[in-house]
């Protein structure tokens, strides 16, 4: 039994069916990708697991338990913390009251602390401005900020989405180095990218969904190195 495992689920927005029968795995410390192009139904995914989107049908267990029936606020508070697409981090407010914010559900004071001083050294430059609106920071840092609000919420599983979208290539290879150490110190991670090399790069295993199914699941070893995948997905 994986640690978070998503069985045939169904997700809709209107009528309009966005996931087809989605089954996915990821045990405990392991990085898992989503790949595929715009509409593939990735960010779907993570929205049905966080219950933004719930599916109709299907289900998704934490660590042995259904969740898929849960609101998003007891989704978070059993430990699933998003990095949303687009950052959507609070413009108006300023880096540390974002990160504060990720906290909001928590109660343990101390270890908040000791969280936040976490974020700060895998992000420096979160550090250094603690005090700037969210809405001044470049697109990068902001990706940062939104991850360190994600980790702020002290995640059991920690869902990226897109976290290389829109910003720099000196950037995004910074924040995938921070990626793979959170990973390596035990963070269970699902990352929904785009950009393939970067995703097979820091992951274990992928998988490769097209208009709203998996049609494909592989080592990321193996996926980098098959055929369809670098047409589709490697420029090669």
């Amino acid at each position: 039994m994986a640690f978070l495992e998503v069985d045939n689920i169904a997700t809709y927005y209107g009528n309009i069916q966005a996931l087809k029968g989605v089954s996915l795995a990821v045990e405990e410390g392991e990085c898992v990708t989503l790949i595929g192009s715009n509409g593939a139904g990735k960010s779907t995914t993570l929205r049905s697991i966080s219950a933004l989107t719930p599916p109709r049908t299907g289900t998704i267990k934490l660590a042995g338990e259904e969740i898929q029936n849960l609101p998003p606020q007891e989704i978070v508070g059993l430990g699933i913390c998003q990095s949303p697409e687009g950052r959507k981090c609070f413009q108006r407010m300023t880096v540390r009251e974002n990160l504060e914010l990720g906290a909001y559900l928590r109660r343990d004071h101390t270890q908040i602390q000791t969280d936040l001083k976490r974020v700060f050294e895998l992000f420096p430059r979160l550090d250094e401005r603690q005090s700037q609106k969210a809405g001044t920071m470049s697109g990068g840092e902001q990706q940062m900020l939104a991850i360190g609000r994600a980790m702020m919420g002290s995640p059991k599983v920690l869902l990226l989405d897109e976290p290389s979208m829109g910003i720099s290539p000196v950037l995004t290879e910074r924040i995938y180095e921070t990626i793979a150490e959170i990973n390596k110190e035990g963070m269970t991670i699902l990352l929904v990218e785009q950009n393939a090399n970067f995703a097979l790069d820091v992951s274990k295993r992928g998988y490769v969904l097209e208009t709203g199914k998996v049609v494909m699941s592989d080592e990321s070893t193996s996926l980098r190195t098959n055929p369809e995948v670098m047409k589709a997905y490697l420029g090669t």
